[in-house]
C-alpha cells in the first residue's frame, strides 16, 4: 500500500522553516565494498564528493542523497536504519534476487504495509517499503 506520508510539506522546527530531508549517512567499515553494494547492487549514483579527512562516498538515491564515510571497527545499530521508498515491493524482491542479495519480506496481517529488510555488507539496516 503507497504511502499516505506527504513527500514535498515544509514544516517549522524552531522558527526555522524546513523543506525536506537532505541526504542520511552511515558508517561503513570498507568503503569499496559499499559502494560496490549501493551503485552495483542498489543503483544509486555516485557522484563527486570533494577531499576531506575521512574516507566517504556521496550518491544519489532518487530526489536524496546518502554519504557514507569508512570507519574502522564500526558496530552498526541492529534498530537503526533508513527506509527506502519503491512502487513495488515485488519489484524490489525481484531485483535483489537476480542480484543476490538476501532480504527479509514482512508482509502485515492488516495489508497496510509490506516491507523488505536488508543489510549492506558493514551490517547497516535497510527498509525497501511501498
Amino acid at each position: 500500500m503507497p504511502s499516505t506520508t506527504p513527500c514535498c510539506a515544509r514544516f517549522s522546527v524552531a522558527g526555522m522553516e524546513v523543506r525536506g530531508l537532505h541526504h542520511v549517512n552511515v558508517n561503513v567499515r570498507d568503503l569499496t565494498e559499499a559502494l560496490d553494494f549501493y551503485v552495483q547492487g542498489l543503483g544509486f549514483e555516485p557522484f563527486h564528493r570533494p577531499e576531506m579527512t575521512v574516507r566517504g562516498g556521496w550518491l544519489r538515491m532518487g530526489a536524496h542523497e546518502l554519504h557514507i564515510m569508512e570507519v574502522a571497527n564500526i558496530v552498526p545499530d541492529k534498530k537503526q536504519h533508513f527506509a527506502l521508498l519503491v512502487n513495488s515491493v515485488d519489484d524490489a524482491c525481484k531485483e535483489l534476487d537476480e542480484k543476490g542479495i538476501s532480504f527479509r519480506r514482512i508482509t502485515n496481517d492488516n495489508g497496510r504495509s509490506d516491507q523488505l529488510f536488508l543489510h549492506d555488507p558493514t551490517g547497516n539496516r535497510i527498509e525497501i517499503q511501498e
